[in-house]
């Protein structure tokens, strides 16, 4: 896919992980945006953090995101309340390539609690890296939900 400007946020349990990556996509030439947290506080609350950095991937076209947290869960949630953001919880291989093989999925939550490092690091790789395939069936599907998403 190139080089990506690629948003990022992590609450106080993806910290840590959150610096691997914004390590690793930095090394990799991609444009690391840090949407917070700026610091470990084992009392903050993702959902700032993750509809910042939704906000900033919806009015960065061509652009991506990351949110970290323990699960990923709740980071999910928090982004996909972003107008126009599809965010999606991945877990191993194929949904971290099928998430935007056939989503088109422009953020990509991973539980900081679920995955070593190195396994985190494998799966928003292969986010980055894999294409939307735009085939007619899923860019339908897409437009069926952000028809919902505009009309509520």
């Amino acid at each position: 896919m190139g080089v990506v400007r690629i948003h990022i946020a992590a609450d106080h349990a993806g910290f840590e992980l959150k610096a691997a990556l914004a390590a690793r996509l930095g090394a990799d030439g991609h444009q690391v945006v840090d949407h917070g947290a700026a610091g470990y506080d084992p009392a903050d609350d993702y959902p700032s953090f993750c509809v910042a950095a939704g906000r900033a991937v919806v009015a960065d076209p061509g652009s991506l995101g990351v949110v970290v947290g323990g699960s990923g869960n709740g980071e999910q949630m928090a982004a996909n309340k972003v107008p126009g953001v599809r965010a999606a919880l991945v877990w191993n291989q194929a949904t971290a390539e099928l998430a935007r093989e056939h989503n088109d999925a422009n953020v990509v939550a991973v539980g900081a609690r679920q995955h070593t490092v190195d396994e985190a690091l494998d799966l928003v790789l292969r986010f980055v890296a894999t294409p939307f395939s735009g085939d007619p069936r899923h860019q339908r599907r897409i437009d069926q939900v952000a028809a919902y998403e505009a009309r509520g």
